[in-house]
């Protein structure tokens, strides 16, 4: 009988210390929740200043003026070489579209002749310097941006003949001629305020009547007397590489 009733008591305490068993166990740690993926955006606003190189090309044709018979042809050439300068400017971002205002200045080295088949004389053309002044419209894929471009520019230009025979400047003339531009480009953002891009521009100058002076070479032509006009025409098509470095619009996050 003391038996059976210790086994009855021994069972109760038994139940009866489960709960506080349970409550003696550790609470279920917190586990928090993983941060949502961020996706990096590159911002194209705010300032920015950079270099670029390449080539290009001016396609120019002369022609002689004269009082009686208008103009007569004396052919056609390309002037061409490379050319190294700075821009500057300044874009701002709305959503995926980029706009800005830059300002480009370059020497250049563009140079060709042809002999004329009317004086005899070689002709060359040489484009010195450029300057470009433009808007530009962009669309931006994160760090890839796509723009257009147009405004106007300025052309340093010189012009000489020479004498087949002796190979002695008879005449020259110099020029500064405005017109207008266009162009596209598209440019990479490989570090938050760095980019590097390739840019193709097309200036439109028309044509132009100059007139020529005496080199001081032969008799027919005396230093500085005015020899001829000649009406030039001319275009130009350059192709740039630009590296450019960028402040005031740091890359953003967006979730």
């Amino acid at each position: 009988m003391n038996k059976i009733l210790f086994s009855a008591i021994s069972a109760m305490a038994l139940v009866l210390s489960a709960p506080a068993s349970a409550a003696d166990l550790a609470a279920r740690p917190y586990t928090k929740a993983p941060a949502p993926a961020v996706a990096a955006i590159y911002d194209w606003s705010g300032f920015y200043i950079g270099i670029n190189g390449g080539g290009g090309t001016s396609h120019k044709c002369w022609d002689f003026v004269t009082p009686v018979t208008g103009v007569l042809g004396e052919g056609c050439h390309n002037a061409t070489g490379g050319t190294v300068g700075g821009q500057a400017g300044y874009r701002w971002q709305s959503a995926n579209w980029v706009f800005g205002l830059e300002g480009q200045g370059n020497w250049a080295d563009f140079s060709g002749d042809n002999v004329s088949p009317l004086t005899g004389l070689r002709d060359r053309s040489k484009i010195n310097a450029f300057g470009l002044l433009t808007g530009q419209v962009g669309y931006a894929w994160n760090n890839v941006l796509l723009y257009v471009k147009g405004g106007g520019a300025v052309v340093g230009d010189r012009y000489r003949s020479y004498d087949l025979a002796t190979g002695l400047e008879f005449d020259r003339a110099n020029e500064t001629r405005w017109g207008a531009t266009v162009g596209a480009g598209i440019e990479f953002g490989f570090a938050p305020n760095w980019s590097v891009g390739f840019e193709y521009d097309h200036i439109f100058l028309g044509n132009r009547t100059i007139n020529f002076t005496g080199s001081g070479n032969f008799g027919i032509a005396p230093l500085g007397v005015v020899t001829r006009s000649e009406r030039i025409s001319q275009d130009v098509d350059i192709g740039l590489i630009r590296v450019n470095y960028r402040w005031g619009g740091p890359a953003i996050a967006r979730y």
